[in-house]
């Protein structure tokens, strides 16, 4: 799941971070980018695109599920390795986002879930909605 060039991308959200770090009234905090929880990242994720971090959280949180989708597809594509998902072609990260958004909604009231690292939120809701088939 390649969307746009990692170049391009890094320097976006380079740039959205610089301004959303000198805004004086965020939706999400500061402590949000450390990306230490999944609540961390659904807030990431779900600021509204009238808000003044909007880019720079959209952008962010692109970069974050975009890594990890290609970190479990290199790191499955050995011989050895056994996929965890297996996302379809066409698939785009905005997908995975509403993937994510509409998983964190469900899981929301479970304190142990979202204290996990981001990582393990995204492929808990990847894995619930794009299961690899048995063969």
């Amino acid at each position: 799941m390649r969307l746009m060039n990692r170049n391009l991308m890094t320097t976006l959200a380079v740039a959205g971070l610089t301004g959303l770090l000198s805004q004086s009234a965020l939706a999400v905090s500061e402590e949000d980018f450390n990306f230490e929880s999944t609540e961390d990242l659904i807030h990431i994720c779900s600021v509204p695109a009238e808000a003044p971090e909007y880019v720079a959280a959209s952008l962010a949180c692109t970069a974050f599920l975009e890594a990890t989708v290609q970190y479990h597809d290199v790191s499955t594509a050995r011989k050895s390795g056994k996929a965890l998902v297996c996302i379809p072609s066409g698939v785009t990260v905005a997908d995975v986002r509403t993937t994510f958004l509409a998983w964190g909604e469900k899981n929301k009231s479970n304190k142990k879930t979202m204290a996990e690292l981001p990582v393990n939120g995204v492929m808990r809701a990847l894995v619930a909605k794009y299961p690899c088939q048995k063969k």
